[in-house]
C-alpha cells in the first residue's frame, strides 16, 4: 500500500511539471513552424493541457480499467468548470472577449449532450468510439478554418503575447516537448498503477478514483494555466484552455479509451455525473456568451461554481466512506 501511495503522489506531481513542459515546448515549436497564434491557443496549448487525461485513460483502458478512464475523462470537465474557472473568476471575474470562443461555448454544449445519448444504453462501443473521434477530427478541422478565418480574435491578440514572451530555441523546444511527452507517459504508468491498487485495496470502485483523485490530478495542468493566465489579464486563454479540454477530453480521451477497450456504463454515470457535466456547460454557456452583452463570469457565479464542486465532491466522499 505504501508502494502504491508514493506512486500516486510522484505520478501526481511528476503529471503536473511534464504535462507543463510538453505544452511549453509543444507551442513553441508550433510558433516556430509558422502556425498562427489563435491555432496554438485552440489547439496546442487548449488541447495540449489534456495530454495527462488522454495517457491516463488509455492506459488504464489498456490495463482493463475503462471505468476509471471515463472517471477522468468525466471528473476532470467537472473539475475544469466548477474548481477551476470557479476559483479562477472567485479571484478575478472572467471577461470573454473572443468570438471564436463564443462560437466553442455551444459546440461543447451539444457535444455534451452528444456524449449522454451514446451512454443510454449503458455501453460504450466500438463504433460509439470511432464516433467520437470523428467528431473530434471534424472539430479539429473547422478550428484550423476559425483560426485562419479569425486572426485578429481577442484570443490570438492574448496567445501572440504569450508566446513572444518565450526565449525557448526551436532546439530547446523540440527537447522539452519529447522529454515532457516520455515523461508524461512514464507519469500516467505510475499514477494508474498507485490508483488502481489503492481502489482495489480500500474496496472503492474505479469510477470514483477516477472522478476524484485522478480528475484532480489530470487537471492541475489547466488550473496552473489558468491561474497564470488570469494573473496577466488574459481571460480569453484562461476560458479556453477549460473549454478546448473539455471538448478533448469528451470526445477524444473517451473516445480513445472505448477504442482501446469497449465499456459497460454504469447507470450512475448518467444520473449522476455526466448529468452534473451537462448542466455545468449549459451555465458556461450562459455566463460565457453573455447574450447582446458581453459575457462574464463574475465572483458570486465562481463561488457557485467553486460550491457545486466541493458539495459533489463531498458526496463522492460520502459514498466511500459509507
Amino acid at each position: 500500500m505504501i508502494l502504491a501511495v508514493v506512486a500516486l503522489i510522484a505520478g501526481l506531481a511528476l503529471l503536473v511539471w511534464s504535462a507543463d513542459r510538453f505544452v511549453d515546448g509543444a507551442a513553441a515549436t508550433a510558433r516556430y513552424a509558422g502556425m498562427p497564434p489563435l491555432l496554438i491557443g485552440m489547439l496546442i496549448v487548449g488541447f495540449g493541457t489534456s495530454a495527462p487525461e488522454m495517457v491516463v485513460s488509455a492506459m488504464a483502458a489498456s490495463d482493463g480499467n475503462p471505468a476509471l478512464a471515463l472517471g477522468n475523462a468525466y471528473g476532470s470537465n467537472i473539475t475544469n468548470i466548477a474548481l477551476i474557472l470557479g476559483l479562477v473568476a472567485l479571484l478575478s471575474p472572467i471577461a470573454v472577449h473572443s468570438q471564436v470562443l463564443k462560437k466553442e461555448l455551444p459546440i461543447l454544449m451539444l457535444v455534451t449532450v452528444f456524449a449522454g445519448w451514446q451512454m443510454f444504453d449503458h455501453q460504450l462501443s466500438s463504433l460509439d468510439a470511432w464516433c467520437l473521434l470523428g467528431v473530434f477530427f471534424v472539430l479539429m478541422a473547422w478550428s484550423v478554418y476559425q483560426g485562419m478565418k479569425s486572426p485578429q480574435d481577442a484570443l490570438a491578440t492574448e496567445m501572440n503575447e504569450e508566446l513572444t514572451q518565450s526565449s525557448m530555441t526551436l532546439k530547446q523546444a523540440i527537447i522539452w516537448l519529447l522529454v515532457g511527452l516520455v515523461l508524461l507517459i512514464v507519469a500516467s504508468r505510475m499514477l494508474v498503477y498507485g490508483a488502481v491498487f489503492i481502489a482495489q485495496s480500500l474496496g472503492v470502485s474505479d469510477l470514483v478514483i477516477g472522478l476524484t483523485v485522478v480528475a484532480i490530478g489530470t487537471s492541475l495542468p489547466e488550473l496552473a494555466s489558468s491561474l497564470i493566465a488570469i494573473k496577466k489579464g488574459e481571460h480569453d486563454i484562461a476560458l479556453g484552455n477549460v473549454i478546448g479540454s473539455n471538448l478533448f477530453n469528451t470526445l477524444a480521451v473517451v473516445g480513445i479509451a472505448a477504442a482501446i477497450e469497449p465499456m459497460a456504463v454504469d447507470a450512475v454515470v448518467l444520473t449522476r455525473d455526466w448529468t452534473l457535466m451537462a448542466v455545468l456547460t449549459a451555465a458556461l454557456f450562459v455566463m460565457g456568451y453573455g447574450y447582446k452583452k458581453q459575457g462574464r463570469i463574475n465572483r458570486l457565479e465562481g463561488a457557485v461554481l467553486l460550491a457545486v464542486f466541493i458539495g459533489y465532491t463531498g458526496y463522492l466522499i460520502s459514498t466511500v466512506v459509507a
